[in-house]
């Protein structure tokens, strides 16, 4: 199996776009933070509360489940959406790096879309309740997009596109 894995900030399109391309290559797909969800019965905002090393315990764990070799038998590819934190967990990002079957992709938008986005969204994350939190996001942003970038197999300029946009795109950069 192969597994695709769509990096990128809060509100980058990883979910509406994996879900297009989870269809366009007659895969699966897994929104990690809602695979976090069933298996805590927590949101992720909520173990993020109890400590952020409690939810990235959790996203380790998330992602070591959807990549144990079980998994890895079937012929179809699953794409994962990953949270935009997935680059600062410790335990998580080494399972990603050392996955011969991830392909990672990094929806990149800059930091002023991202934080339209997380704005229009409503109430801002946890991680961002700061004194400064347009600033808090932006250091966070240039930080993480520079480590996503590194990582990435595959980097997409996503700010104007559509979810389909991005996934047709995806698929070209595979083939």
């Amino acid at each position: 199996m192969q597994f695709i894995v769509l990096l990128g900030p809060k509100h980058s399109g990883k979910t509406s776009a994996g879900k297009e391309l989870a269809a366009i290559l007659s895969g699966g797909f897994v929104d990690l933070d809602n695979y976090i969800t069933q298996r805590t019965g927590k949101s992720p905002r909520a173990l993020y509360i109890e400590g952020p090393d409690v939810f990235k315990k959790a996203e380790a764990e998330a992602l070591a489940v959807i990549f144990e070799p079980a998994m890895a038998q079937s012929a179809s590819p699953l794409v994962i959406a990953a949270g935009g934190g997935l680059v600062d967990n410790p335990d998580a990002l080494p399972l990603l790096k050392k996955n011969a079957a991830a392909i990672s992709v990094f929806l990149d938008v800059s930091a002023q879309t991202a934080w339209e986005r997380i704005r229009k969204a409503g109430e801002l994350p946890p991680f961002l309740k700061t004194e400064n939190p347009e600033e808090t996001h932006r250091s966070l942003h240039e930080r993480r997009a520079a480590a996503y970038r590194h990582l990435a197999s595959l980097v997409i300029k996503a700010d104007d596109k559509s979810s389909q946009e991005i996934a047709r795109e995806i698929v070209d950069g595979l083939h």
